[in-house]
């Protein structure tokens, strides 16, 4: 038999979680209209940074002006009947004080006197009622110009247009449901990965801990970040439970855009110049030996006890070891009697028995 070997090293370890998601603006904004109408003009665009406050986008405020002045008509014309009823209940007050004068010397009927008595409060409730429409043409008239105002489409905070969806000439209806006009990113210096973590790994996954990801605009840079939350709500997808991992990441150049798949590693633990040997020296079993592994006991604070060999005389020797975390290639050895350098059996081949040389 032949036997294929692995170096004994020394460095550092780190067990990681990985797992695909999307680089997203940390907050976004979806501006909308409240008022339905033509757009007549729009004054951002892709790309273009706005100020909170700032009138991104007009709509035809013809038909809303039409309806402040229709209100603004209608508040005067409640205010006339005012004064109408004013002058009504005026007339009734006079004819029921003339009445009580003329019933006390008993030359009127009570029956007139009664009459006189309703007129004037017919009259005081006929006041009443006109100031209240009064009331309710100034509010008519206030909500026809709000509704002026919400033809001017203001950003509500400062930030970044990354996404338009209107034209100018574009009819919108807030009849049932406020349209989006625009999408604002707050800020794009701060960036957020939403990752989908599988179910087998993310009992692992913690706050707080750290992230190194890629993404294919850039093949050759690394970045980092932080766990901030693990979502408690799973997502299934052809039986595949995941679960949303929100990692922060800082862009102070804008080299991270909304949309981009990122790659994830988030590193779950980490030990730095500790002895590794690769994993397949751990899995590895002679033919004919005893496999280490189904006798392999837990040792302090949950390592695994197992057995690497190593070639001892041309032939397979156990070294008892103790196990520690492994990054999926390496795994540390907290405990055993091997050192950097030494070499580790990892597989062994037979042979090929009348093997030619290719004459080429």
């Amino acid at each position: 038999l032949e036997y294929r070997t692995g170096a004994v090293e020394r460095g550092a370890v780190v067990m990681v979680v990985r797992a695909t998601g999307k680089v997203n603006a940390v907050s976004l904004v979806e501006v909308g209209t409240q008022v339905s109408g033509t757009v007549s003009e729009i004054f951002a665009d892709f790309n273009d940074p706005v100020k909170a406050g700032q009138i991104i986008a007009r709509i035809d405020p013809a038909l809303l002006n039409a309806q402040v002045e229709q209100a603004g008509a209608n508040l005067q014309l409640a205010r006339a009947g005012v004064l109408r009823a004013r002058a009504v209940l005026e007339e009734a007050r006079r004819t029921r004080d003339r009445n009580r004068v003329l019933a006390a010397k008993k030359l009127i009927s009570e029956s007139d006197m009664d009459t006189s008595e309703m007129q004037f409060r017919s009259a005081d409730a006929g006041l009443a009622e006109a100031e209240a429409k009064v009331a309710q043409a100034a509010a008519a008239l206030r909500q026809s110009e709000t509704n002026l105002r919400y033809t001017r489409i203001v950003s509500p905070v400062d930030g970044v247009v990354i996404s338009r969806k209107v034209d100018v000439g574009q009819t919108v209806a807030a009849s049932f449901q406020t349209p989006t006009l625009f999408t604002i990113a707050r800020d794009l210096t701060k960036m957020q990965i939403d990752a989908s973590v599988d179910e087998a790994d993310i009992g692992r996954v913690r706050e707080g801990q750290d992230v190194e990801f890629t993404v294919d605009a850039h093949p050759d840079a690394t970045f980092a970040g932080r766990v901030v939350q693990v979502r408690l709500a799973p997502t299934t997808a052809e039986n595949v439970v995941t679960y949303t991992v929100v990692i922060h990441v800082d862009n102070p150049n804008f080299r991270l855009k909304p949309g981009m798949t990122a790659n994830v590693s988030i590193i779950t633990d980490r030990r730095a110049d500790v002895v590794k040997v690769p994993g397949a020296a751990l899995r590895f079993v002679p033919r004919g030996g005893k496999d280490v592994r189904t006798q392999s006991a837990r040792g302090t604070d949950g390592k695994k006890a197992s057995s690497v060999w190593i070639l001892k005389d041309g032939a397979p020797e156990p070294v008892p070891v103790v196990s520690g975390i492994s990054d999926g290639l390496f795994v540390e050895i907290v405990s055993g009697d091997v050192r950097p350098g030494q070499q580790v059996i990892v597989s062994e081949t037979r042979p090929r028995k009348n093997a030619t040389r290719s004459p080429f």
